[in-house]
This record gives structure tokens, C-alpha cells and sequence, in this order.
């Protein structure tokens, strides 16, 4: 066997290649042999040595619950992880956690786990052992090369990400899926158009005013805890920042903001336009660099029409205007309530216009730089890649596909077809913690280590002032001896296919040593040796890296009118909310996060529909009475919960349950609005338009009382025993304080 690597070759598989990587100093040789890459690995985990009963010691890693990738500290006594902080030392969520991260221990012990690889015999899944899941994997994928074979992930960074890439270019392809419901893929595309960076860093801290359209920042987002972080330094700056939150459905930021505005679903960027309009024609600001079709656009929209066509009153959009001016800088901000129409594009566009006629880039928008190691960075997932997946499978484009970090069997609505297309995929491999939907339907099933005992390194896609890789290693001894690591799994699938490159390692730590080692010197900084570097970096969780400086542009591309057609639609707008906790229905299977209240309607285990009062009287609908939500794709039945924080034009239900699958606490709870949504993608970016569809709301039974204890904890006046939140009437209050 030749142990010979040119450097190019080494940096490829280390994943430090790149033009940062290439250029700078390399403490590893120009070539490496077997024998210079050899050492004697001991795992560091030895409990014996270090156990005091009794008393807890502190580790540093990586949270996965989401994409954020927020450092952790995690409490292990006696060998065992107890608990969840967020890392001082990691400047993206400084020493915080949300409850998503905290719920992560409970995942980590989950008793439906899937504990042994699982083989597809005779319409069913039956144990098998390692030594014959990696043959069936060998054979089944020897068979296949090219564009057949594909990647289906959710987001994914660091060197798992830079294995998977090469994986890929092993198995000669390049599809690789990335897929995720929760994401601001129209707001990068818009970023790139107009900033030329699709990622910028938003400076919460810095503004005086923030105005979002639907950005639920502190909640469903890409970074909830560096967000929530920022907004406090908003808040508590010396001019108290002023906070306008815009959108259908309150969500868990809007319950925190000065003025709440509700706004027709889909008319974001007619009211941008309308903001436009009073700062360019009545406050006089300069408009240098808006094309002459865009200026002729905003001038069409003047203040009575916007509020006709918006509802939102025409003094409120005067006031917002004039409060945007005195009080700059300022940060306007995008969510998913705009982006997730027919029209989302344009609509983005439209607000994104608003930071370029304030001025707001350069100063609240900043460029995050040129991350020194591209092979790294995040690669982000989106719902175009969910579609075109769709598409590939039906049209029998694939002959095998492995699937990690997605569950697309339930995020995807029923009008893609996607069991279908599924099913036209030869082999399909499932990399899973828990018997998700997709696991379920795949013909291997191999069972990974849960985060909290596995190695790694994470890339946030959002970065901090200080932009950093996140170190990930186990906190304890893997609970169930026949799961393995993501990294160990994916050098073993390598190994199969390019044994002289990767044989040397002999498992992924083994091969993480070796990238530390092989990171340029500058990383490195004031470390004596390659071991005070690796010893340093497990301690902290964090790896300082400086990027390459970045001036962002600012210009304003031309755009369509930021609106569907007059008269496009009956009925009432579906607005499919993600919150904190279930998100996207990936923690359906954690009590902790089921058992959380709503931010906004406070219910528990179960899935609701909001409507307005006003809209919910006018159809004889009352409050948790059980109702039919039907679109032209399907329907769901479920509980109404009346709440003012819903437009009237709308109905809200969140996402997170109706699942089929995933284990005992998730099966059989709720229902999954994705399923009804319609097939309508954004027309610029092919991404699916979640907010586009239309529905209407029928009465099929009365409240009972097993619904009211089910939503106990705020829908209706029971907590069912469990006083979760206790309650001192008013009057009682005023008696004890002599009022």
C-alpha cells in the first residue's frame, strides 16, 4: 500500500484546504506516510482515574439541537452527564443555552433510541451486526457512481461536512441535499444580490431601532441565544433601543416588542414599500442607486393605498418612518413570514431596501469576512433542495442516497410525493439517532452516537464578533455499545472507497489529532506543541480563527412588485409557525420540550389552531372547539385557540407534531401542517412557499374536557394537577398589598 499524500492532497482530506489553508504555514510535512501519521491513541475517557463520587466536573463541547451550534459546558458526574449550561468561553452564546439545548440530555438517555444497525428483510427492518451493515454498504454502493448517488443532510459544518464532501468526490457525485424547514435561504440569495455576501453579521447591540417583518429572531431562528444576547445589549444600551415587530402571527420575539403590528399575510413588502415612500418623499432621504423601475414602484405606493392593501394603519406607517430617521442607526430585519410566498423574493428585496435608503449597512450590517476554511464552513440547508430531491427520486434519478440530520419523509408536504419518490430509490441508507419517518423507510439503518458522545468540530453559520470553530467531543462513554460516530462511520465508507488515503487513521479522533495538528501555525498561536493545541482547544470548546476583512456592498437590484395578484387565493392564509422547542419537529420526542408551554398560546402535547375572535364569531366557531382546516392538498382537525395575535385574514398552526414515527413521546400527537401546504415555490429562488396557502376552517365538534385538560396550561382553567404556573387572583394581590 503507498502512504504517500502530496500536501494539496493531505489539506483536502484534513479539510483545511482553501485559499487561507494553502497560503499559510502547515506544521505537517509536505507529504505524510503512514508511519509519520501513526500514534498510540488512549481514549481520554477514563473515569476511574478522575471520579470523586459525588462531585461533578465541567466539560466543554458543541450543542447540535439546531443549527446554531452554541458552545456547552456539560456537568458529568460518575461517568454520567447530568446536565446542560452554554459555554462562557464561546462568545456566540456567551455561558447561555436555550431549552432546546438543555432538553439534549434527554435525547442523549432517550430509551427509543435505535441501539444496532437494522437491515431491510422481507418488508421489514431486522438487527444485523456492524461487520454486515458496512458489506451491504460496500456492495450496495460499489454498484453505483456518479450523479445516482446522492448526500440527503440537514445543516452540517466542520470536519464531518469536509468528509461527506469528499465522500461525494469518491463516489464521483455532487448531489448533495441539504434540507432544512427553518431557514433564510431568500434572505441570503437577496444578501448576495445586494450586500454580495449572503451571510452578513447583524448588529443587533448597535441599532437604536430595530424594525422586523417577521424575523422571530429570539425563538425559530439560526441562532436564537446569539440573538437573544444581542438584543439584550439593545435594550440595556444607553438609549434604550426601540423594537416594531411586523407580522400575521405573533410569534415568541413579537410578544417582546414596543409596537406589534398585525399585517395582512403577504403584504410585507407592500408595506416596505410603503415606509419607502414617506422616508424618499416626505423625509426626504437620499435615494442614489435605486433604479429608476424601483423608485417608480415605491412612488406608486403611497400611504392610503399600502394601508388598504396591508391593513396596517396609515399613521402607524408615517410613525414608523419617522421614528426609522431620528433614531439611527437602525436594523430592519427579514423572517420567514415574508420570504415563504410565491413572491418572497421580491418581497425581501423590498424590505432589504429599506437598510440601503437608511444607511444601515456598514454600520448595524457588517460583513462576517471570508471564513479562512471554506471546506468547513456551514453548508446551510433550504426547502428548494427538499423540492428538487423530490423531483430526482420521481424521475428515478438515483440508485442509492444516505440520509443524516433530516427527516424529509416529514417535513415534506404530501403534494411532493415524496413516499413515492422514495420508494424509486434503490437503497437507501438511514444514519440516525431515533426511528424517525425516514429511518423507517430506509433499507439500512445505521445507529449514530448522540452528540453529547461523539467527536467533532462545528461551524456556526451565524458568527459573533469573534468568528470561531466550536470543538465537539464526548462528555461520556457512549450508552449502547453498537452505535457509532458520525466521523467513524463516514472514514469507514471512505476507507471503502480510497483505502490508501484514509487506512491511516484508525478512527475519527485518531483523524481529528491529526487535522489539529496539520492546522496552520497562526491558529495555533502561543501553543508550545500540537498537544498543549489539542489540550487547549478541549478545554475551551473553542477555536479562534481570524477571517479574511470583507467591505460589503450596498446596491439595490431591481425587483417585481412585492405582492401576489389581486383576488389570487379564497379563504384564510395558513401560517405554519416553527417555535422554540419542538422547531421543526425534531424534538417532538423530548417530554421537557413537550411539556414546555407555547410562548404565545401556552398549550402542551397537542397541536391547535389559532384564529382571531373576530374571525372565529363570524363562523360560529368557539374557543377549543374542534374545527377542520382544509386545503386543496388536504386537511387536519384539530382544537381552536382564540387569540388576538393572529390576523383575521389568518390561522396559525405550529409546527412540531403529527408524527408517525420517532418514538413513544412524539407518535400520535397533533398533526403536521405540513402535509396540507401547497406545491408553490418562490419563482426566483425555487424555494417552497410556506406561507402561500390557502385554507378554510369548518366546525366539526364541541370542546370537551379532555381538550381543555390537554391545553390546561393556557387555553382553558386547568393544569391537570400539575401547577406549572401558579396564579394569585388580582384582587387577592391588591388585598395583601393594602390597595
Amino acid at each position: 500500500m503507498s502512504g504517500n499524500m502530496n500536501r494539496r492532497s493531505f489539506l483536502k482530506v484534513m479539510g483545511w484546504s482553501g485559499a487561507g489553508a494553502t497560503l499559510a504555514a502547515c506544521d505537517m510535512p509536505t507529504t505524510i506516510t503512514l508511519e509519520e501519521g501513526k500514534e498510540e491513541v488512549v481514549s481520554y475517557l477514563m473515569p476511574e482515574e478522575y471520579v470523586i463520587p459525588g462531585v461533578g466536573v465541567w466539560y466543554a463541547s458543541t450543542c447540535t439541537q439546531c443549527e446554531a451550534a452554541c458552545g456547552i459546558h456539560g456537568r458529568v458526574r460518575e461517568g454520567r452527564v447530568l446536565k446542560l449550561e452554554g459555554n462562557p468561553d464561546a462568545t456566540l452564546n456567551n455561558g447561555k443555552l436555550c431549552m432546546m439545548g438543555q432538553a439534549g440530555v434527554q435525547g442523549h438517555y432517550n430509551p427509543d433510541r435505535i441501539t444496532t444497525p437494522m437491515l431491510r428483510t422481507g418488508g421489514s427492518l431486522a438487527p444485523i451486526s456492524w461487520d454486515k451493515a458496512m458489506a451491504v454498504l460496500q456492495e450496495k454502493l460499489g454498484a453505483v457512481s456518479g450523479d445516482r448517488f446522492a448526500w440527503f443532510t440537514g445543516s452540517i459544518s466542520g470536519h464531518q461536512s469536509a468528509l461527506i464532501a469528499n465522500h461525494l468526490g469518491a463516489m464521483g457525485s455532487k448531489k448533495h441535499y441539504v434540507h432544512e424547514i427553518v431557514n433564510n435561504a431568500v434572505s441570503q440569495a437577496v444578501n448576495r444580490d445586494t450586500l454580495g455576501e449572503a451571510v452578513p453579521r447583524l448588529r443587533l447591540d448597535k441599532a437604536k431601532m430595530i424594525v422586523s417583518f417577521g424575523a422571530d429572531f429570539m425563538g425559530a431562528s439560526q441562532s436564537s441565544v446569539h440573538y437573544a444576547g444581542q438584543y439584550a445589549k439593545f435594550r440595556t444600551n444607553k438609549e434604550r433601543g426601540l423594537f416594531v415587530q411586523i407580522e400575521s402571527k405573533m410569534s415568541m420575539t413579537g410578544g417582546s416588542a414596543d409596537l406589534w403590528l398585525a399585517i395582512k399575510p403577504g403584504t410585507e413588502g407592500v408595506l416596505a414599500l410603503g415606509i419607502a415612500n414617506v422616508l424618499l418623499n416626505q423625509l426626504k432621504l437620499g435615494d442614489a442607486g435605486i433604479p429608476s423601475d424601483v423608485r417608480a414602484m415605491i412612488n406608486d405606493f403611497g400611504i392610503s393605498k399600502v394601508a388598504e392593501i396591508t391593513s396596517v394603519a396609515g399613521d402607524r406607517i408615517q410613525n414608523v418612518a419617522k421614528l426609522l430617521v431620528d433614531r439611527s442607526p437602525s436594523l430592519v430585519l427579514v423572517g420567514p413570514s415574508v420570504e415563504g410566498h410565491a413572491h418572497g423574493y421580491d418581497a425581501t428585496s423590498a424590505v432589504m431596501l429599506l437598510n440601503h435608503i437608511l444607511g444601515n449597512v456598514g454600520k448595524t450590517i457588517e460583513s462576517s469576512g471570508n471564513f479562512p476554511f471554506p471546506q468547513l464552513m456551514a453548508k446551510q440547508g433550504s426547502t428548494a433542495d427538499l423540492l428538487a430531491f423530490a423531483e430526482d427520486a420521481k424521475a428515478k434519478k438515483l440508485d442509492a442516497a444516505i440520509f443524516y440530520g433530516s427527516n424529509p419523509a416529514y417535513t415534506a408536504p404530501e403534494s411532493l410525493g415524496l413516499t413515492e419518490a422514495m420508494a424509486a430509490i434503490g437503497f437507501k441508507v438511514a444514519i440516525a439517532q431515533f426511528p424517525d419517518e425516514t429511518a423507517m423507510m430506509a433499507d439500512l439503518v445505521l445507529p449514530v452516537d448522540s452528540y453529547l458522545e461523539d467527536w467533532g468540530t462545528q461551524v456556526p453559520p451565524i458568527q459573533s464578533e469573534n468568528t470561531a470553530i466550536h470543538v465537539q467531543q464526548p462528555l461520556m462513554e457512549r450508552i449502547h455499545e453498537q452505535t457509532r460516530g458520525l466521523g467513524d462511520i463516514l472514514l469507514s465508507m471512505l476507507k471503502q472507497r480510497k483505502n490508501d488515503e484514509y487506512n491511516q487513521f484508525e478512527d475519527y479522533y485518531a483523524y481529528l489529532r491529526n487535522a489539529f495538528a496539520a492546522m496552520p501555525s497562526e491558529v495555533k498561536k502561543s501553543a508550545k506543541n500540537n498537544d498543549e493545541f489539542w489540550n487547549g482547544a478541549l478545554q475551551t470548546g473553542v477555536i479562534d480563527v481570524k477571517p479574511e476583512p470583507k467591505t460589503l456592498t450596498s446596491t439595490v437590484a431591481s425587483f417585481g412588485v412585492p405582492m401576489s395578484k389581486s383576488g389570487d387565493g379564497n379563504g384564510l392564509h395558513l401560517v405554519p409557525s416553527a417555535r422554540l422547542g419542538l422547531f421543526d419537529g425534531r424534538h417532538a420526542n423530548l417530554p421537557w420540550l413537550q411539556e414546555s408551554p407555547d410562548q404565545i398560546a401556552k398549550v402542551v402535547w397537542d397541536s391547535w389552531v389559532e384564529m382571531h375572535p373576530d374571525t372565529a364569531a363570524k363562523m360560529g366557531i368557539s374557543n377549543l372547539q374542534l374545527v377542520r382546516v382544509t386545503s386543496a392538498q388536504g386537511s387536519v382537525e384539530l382544537r381552536v385557540v382564540l387569540l388576538k395575535g393572529v390576523h383575521k385574514d389568518a390561522v396559525a398552526i405550529p409546527l412540531g407534531q403529527g408524527h408517525e414515527s420517532l418514538g413513544r413521546y412524539a407518535k400520535g400527537l397533533g398533526v403536521n401542517p405540513l402535509k396540507i401546504l401547497d406545491k408553490t415555490a418562490d419563482s426566483k429562488t425555487g424555494e417552497l412557499a410556506m406561507y402561500s396557502t390557502r385554507v378554510t376552517v369548518t366546525a366539526i365538534g364541541e370542546p370537551d374536557a379532555l381538550s381543555i385538560v390537554r391545553m390546561g396550561t393556557g387555553a382553558g382553567d386547568s393544569q391537570a394537577g400539575r401547577k406549572l404556573v401558579v396564579t394569585v387572583p388580582v384582587e387577592q394581590v391588591k388585598r395583601t398589598e393594602g390597595v
